[in-house]
């Protein structure tokens, strides 16, 4: 198997540095690993199935993790809070309706709620509250779990990846 090269937009997260860099940096580390293991793919390939009977593809996960990023920043940065793919009837149209889905068309979308939640987050302190239905959640918190959110999927994608043409790389 092939190990491809590091993508031009992916840098390594500083190993020394104050801990909103290490959370800003870490979480843009895993949103370009899941851009890099979309690159150079076909439409037919994003949409390829990882496993039968599983239907995750690795353009499904790009339209969920923009719902993702939209789910968690939104609301405590005070933005568009709807849903991107998902509705009420269809809770997992994010993953399940590529099929028919614009590659090129989600993969802007995920970009765009990126530099969104970038552009917008260092106006709010890491101590900043969501007020959840349950619960509450800091800012601090919702880094923390964003990169755990891409790190899982990240894995994912990377087994998808190498089952669509072998490539492989962290």
């Amino acid at each position: 198997m092939s190990e491809r090269g590091q993508p031009a937009n992916r840098v390594d997260p500083p190993t020394t540095a104050d801990e909103r860099q290490q959370l800003e940096s870490w979480l843009d580390f895993h949103r370009e690993t899941l851009l890099w293991k979309c690159e150079g793919l076909t439409d037919e390939q994003l949409k390829t199935a990882s496993v039968p009977p599983s239907t995750l593809t690795l353009l499904g996960l790009v339209r969920h993790m923009a719902e993702v990023e939209r789910g968690w920043f939104a609301g405590p940065l005070g933005l568009d809070e709807a849903d991107i793919y998902c509705t009420e009837d269809n809770p997992d149209a994010d993953f399940d309706d590529v099929a028919e889905a614009d590659a090129a068309a989600d993969l802007e979308t995920f970009r765009r709620e990126v530099t969104t939640y970038r552009e917008h987050a260092p106006r709010f302190s890491l101590d900043d509250v969501k007020h959840g239905r349950t619960r509450d959640y800091s800012l601090r918190w919702i880094y923390l779990h964003m990169i755990e959110e891409y790190a899982r999927h990240n894995g994912h994608a990377d087994l998808i990846r190498e089952r669509i043409d072998g490539a492989t790389g962290d």
